[in-house]
This record gives structure tokens, sequence and C-alpha cells, in this order.
């Protein structure tokens, strides 16, 4: 199943719906009470997943066309925001930065999470290199604590695309990568949620980003030097992982900073993050001056 987050255009209500290719089934229309975001949906449980399962089998709920909502942030609220830096070989080298023994693990701020189509805005003063990273984000689904990686993928709830957006001269500049990840809006995600049952390999999976027309990076999960399995046993192993906790697993090469010429963000840049089996996630960007 494939979930999102929508504001209806006519009011600033937040909708936790099912997407069925161009219409969205609200979950509140399927049942009384209903949760209201996808965190509460997962912290539920199997049992609330099945029930709404069951009431989108009846089809007895109306439909709505996806062009009168926008969408919010496909996970809102989660207990945690973990990001993993340098699991993509090709990254860490055009970087210059090393991919060391252990993950390179950092926590995001929770106002950088934004939506599909919305719009990232930041001041020129604070920073003019703004780069862009495709990341594969997994939900957890359940407390996770010493979880082997052959049980690991058993904690998964759901897989969503994020624009790992960062301020290239702020990371260097500072000993943590933070604050250069957590601008207001930098932590796009979505469109959707897919449950986890509807990916049964995350290291199979095309993962590309497209930047004002032209792509930038094209590559596969399966290129990941530490598997979504690897990782989540690793995290496990010193922290419990909380039910909806978003974990975002590194970005393959291409990044605009390493490029020549350097390729970064510009006042009415587009940016279009993809992951086949989820969707194409776009965010605009405007610099303030």
């Amino acid at each position: 199943m494939r979930f999102a987050h929508l504001r209806a255009s006519d009011t600033d209500s937040l909708h936790l719906a099912v997407i069925d290719g161009e219409d969205a089934i609200l979950v509140s229309d399927l049942l009384s009470p209903a949760p209201r975001t996808l965190q509460e949906l997962i912290e539920g449980g199997d049992d609330l997943l099945d029930r709404v399962r069951a009431a989108v089998g009846e089809a007895s709920a109306p439909r709505h066309p996806l062009d009168g909502f926008g969408f919010d942030s496909a996970v809102i609220d989660p207990p945690a925001i973990l990001a993993v830096g340098l699991n993509y070989s090709a990254h860490s080298s055009e970087l210059g930065l090393k991919t060391d023994t252990a993950p390179t693990v950092f926590t995001l701020w929770p106002n950088s999470l934004t939506g599909h189509g919305r719009t990232t805005s930041w001041p020129r003063s604070l920073s003019e290199s703004i780069d862009y990273e495709a990341e594969l984000g997994v939900i957890i689904g359940r407390p996770t604590k010493d979880v082997t990686a052959e049980n690991a993928l058993d904690a998964v709830w759901g897989y969503t695309a994020v624009n790992d957006v960062t301020a290239r001269d702020i990371q260097f500049a500072e000993a943590q990568w933070s604050r250069c990840k957590s601008f207001d809006g930098f932590t796009p995600t979505g469109p959707v949620v897919v449950t986890a049952d509807e990916i049964p390999d995350p290291q199979d999976l095309h993962i590309w980003a497209v930047v004002d027309g032209h792509t930038v990076q094209d590559a596969s999960t399966g290129q990941m030097v530490r598997s979504v399995a690897t990782l989540i046993a690793h995290l496990s192993t010193s922290v419990t992982l909380l039910p909806g906790t978003l974990i975002s697993t590194g970005s393959p090469g291409g990044a605009g900073y390493s490029r020549d010429p350097q390729i970064f963000l510009r006042d009415r840049s587009t940016v279009t993050v993809g992951i086949a089996g989820i969707g194409e996630l776009t965010t605009h960007c405007r610099i303030l001056d």
C-alpha cells in the first residue's frame, strides 16, 4: 500500500490517505476513529494496518482526485530522523572523504521535513553552496534493539524517497553535519511511503536525481557500502529504534559539489529525486536576498 499526508487546496486540514493511482482514499473515510498521521498508523501495529487494508478492499469509500490536494512530508513527527553519510563509495570519493569502518551517522532536525511539490527557501547570506542528495528512506515499524542483519528487514514498515539537501560550505566548516542538513525544508520526503511488502529487496532499486532537467545522479541501491539490513542492525546495537523512526540511507555519486563545474541549487531550481517502486519527489528552490 502507498500512504501520503495530503492537504486540500481549499483548507489547511491534514489528511492521511491511501494513494491508488491518481486517486486518494482518506483513511478518515475508512475507519472511525481513524489514525490522523502515518505515525499513529504505525504505532497502531499490524492490526490497524490490516483494518485499513480490509476497508480499502471493500471499495465503498469515496475517491478523491489527487490534483485537489498538496503533499505534506511523507513522515510527520517521527521519534527520530537518522541519516547515514558516506554509504556509497562514489559519493565518499567525490567529496574527498573516507568511508570509515563504521557508518557515519548523524541526526536531522524535524523542522527540515517537507513534502513533495513544496518550495524550500534559504537566505543567500547563509549559504550559496546548496547541494542535492537522492536517498532511500526507511521507516521502522516496531521497537527494534539488537536485531541481526538477517532479521533486520522484518523491522521495516515502509520506504520513501528523501532529498538530503546540504549546505556544503557549512558542512566542511563544522565538525558535525546536522546543522548543514537541517535548514527549514532541507529534508523533503515522499511523495508516498510504500509498505515494506511492496519492496521485496531494498538493495535492488534504481535511484536518481534530476536538477533543472538534467540527470545528475543515476545509480542502484545495490551500490550501498552497507545494506539497509546492515545499517538497521548496527544502529540497533546502541539505541532502540522506535516505531516511525526515519533512516536516510546515504546518497550515490553525482553530487553537485564534486562536479566540474560545480552545480549548486539556484533561485528557482527544481530538483526531482526518484526511486523505482516509490515515485518521484520534487522540490522547488528559492534563494532569499
